[in-house]
């Protein structure tokens, strides 16, 4: 399973798995599943979790080893593609599939849906992507930059 993640990774998933192996033998109990995965950055619901136990014959009273929880991870982040979500969901915006939609509308979107964003963090985003409120985003370039890393400074 490591060939699927960096040494950073493993680190950082290490780190946090053992934050919950509160017995201190290698194994987190499935209750904690669910919180050290979405501590790590994965979006999993209580039925991907059933999934993921299901696949590997764990009982829901059970516990997951760290080469178990690595497995678990891969999985759930194979399947989880934001890129893919964001681009699938502004395209549905695109009625006449020109490959833009309205900076208003985008903002609509972000304001009132789903993890709602302020007006503020809207005018930020904006501004980084080089976006006029009055204007049109290509939405395939505005996806490619929220994709990118933060600045590190």
């Amino acid at each position: 399973m490591a060939k699927f993640f960096t040494p950073v990774q493993i680190n950082e998933f290490k780190e946090c798995f053992s934050l919950y192996d509160k017995k201190q033998n290698g194994k987190i109990d499935v209750k904690d599943l669910i919180t050290v995965m979405r501590c790590l950055g994965t979006s999993p619901t209580l039925g991907e979790i059933q999934r993921h136990l299901q696949a590997q014959k764990i009982e829901k009273t059970g516990e997951v080893d760290f080469s178990m929880f690595l497995m678990m991870m891969h999985r759930q982040m194979k399947q989880e593609d934001p890129k893919a979500e964001i681009l699938e969901a502004l395209r549905m915006t695109d009625k006449q599939k020109k490959g833009h939609i309205q900076a208003s509308e985008l903002r609509a979107k972000l304001t009132k849906l789903g993890e709602k964003l302020t007006n503020k963090e809207v005018d930020d985003l904006f501004k980084e992507a080089n976006i006029k409120s009055n204007g049109v985003v290509n939405y395939e370039e505005f996806t490619q930059m929220v994709m990118l890393p933060p600045v590190d400074y």
